[in-house]
């Protein structure tokens, strides 16, 4: 598709409810800006044109499968499938032509939602099946809600991620913001990224944040999937972002864990660790992992994640 007409193509909803305001994207099912009384609590591009060319999914909806996938190739049944290899010989985030990169259909329902529906053809950058996604964002003040669908057309894998880098109001990067985590296991990963199959303690490791530590004490940057907790009580937030003004937001999701991405990658206009992504989903690489939980879903057991996220204002930090 010719860039003019892409950029014709690109349409906004503005959302608002109480002291939250949001701005949507169709491409890519992007979060453009998310703020809370004018403090802008994510990175974005003020041009919406921008992210027909961003590599760093920021605000997007990644997938069909979020993270990577070894070698660009899984079996289901007695198939086997070849993917869209996008990072060296793996898939990341669904591949060239996953759902960060294609128009959804964009309505906003209301003065505070908006509903964003996409068909992926069968065989859309080598996975099996249609698949009928919808999103669905809605301000709930002091809440910002997520509501992810997809039902297939016969069994496939499916795991979806929303790809916000968090600033919390700070131009500054979030080294200093400190972060907590319902999760005492994380994934141990090769020097591709890639999940390894092995689950490791945080006890002890650079990656305990069983209590709120700050980020930059991680001295390698964070790009790890955290498991949460087993039979958690879902009341409870399943990570606390808490920035050095006092801002915090806190994250609910219904999802076994999250990849947690300190943005060490980050480029030009912005920089390294200007943002923190929590990225809730199903086990990276569980399609060629079989001890890990399964994210195959089928016409009479569809995909459904729930993400929510919790803004509050506590003292000024130290």
């Amino acid at each position: 598709m010719p860039e003019t007409e892409k950029l014709s193509r690109i349409e906004t909803a503005a959302l608002t409810d109480g002291d939250i305001r949001a701005t949507v994207l169709n491409y890519g099912a992007v979060t453009q800006g998310l703020w809370y009384k004018d403090v802008p609590l994510i990175l974005g591009f003020d041009d919406p044109s921008v992210y027909l060319t961003d590599t760093n999914y920021l605000g997007a909806i990644v997938g069909r499968i979020a993270n990577r996938i070894s070698g660009a190739r899984f079996d289901l049944g007695s198939s086997s499938f070849e993917l869209n290899a996008n990072e060296g010989c793996n898939t990341l985030h669904g591949g060239k032509d996953g759902l960060s990169q294609q128009f959804w259909d964009l309505e906003q329902v209301a003065l505070n939602e908006a509903v964003l529906s996409y068909v992926s053809p069968d065989g859309e950058s080598g996975f099996p099946g249609e698949v009928k996604f919808e999103v669905r964002v809605c301000l709930k003040f002091p809440r910002f809600i997520y509501s992810i669908f997809a039902r297939p057309d016969r069994p496939t894998p499916i795991s979806v991620a929303q790809h916000n880098y968090y600033t919390l109001g700070s131009s500054e990067g979030i080294g200093s913001h400190k972060l907590k985590l319902a999760s005492n296991r994380y994934l141990e990963i090769d020097n591709q990224g890639i999940p390894t199959g092995r689950v490791q303690a945080v006890q002890e490791s650079q990656l305990d944040f069983t209590e709120p530590k700050e980020i930059r004490n991680v001295p390698d940057g964070v790009d790890h999937y955290f498991c949460f907790n087993n039979f958690r009580d879902p009341s409870v937030s399943v990570a606390e972002l808490t920035a050095p003004s006092g801002l915090s937001l806190n994250f609910y999701s219904d999802q076994p864990g999250a990849q947690v991405y300190s943005a060490a990658k980050l480029t030009k206009p912005f920089f390294s660790s200007a943002g923190l992504c929590i990225e809730p989903s199903g086990y990276p690489n569980a399609t060629n992992v079989s001890s890990f939980p399964s994210i195959i879903f089928t016409p009479e057991n569809p995909y459904r994640q729930v993400l929510t996220l919790e803004i509050s204002e506590g003292q000024h930090g130290s």
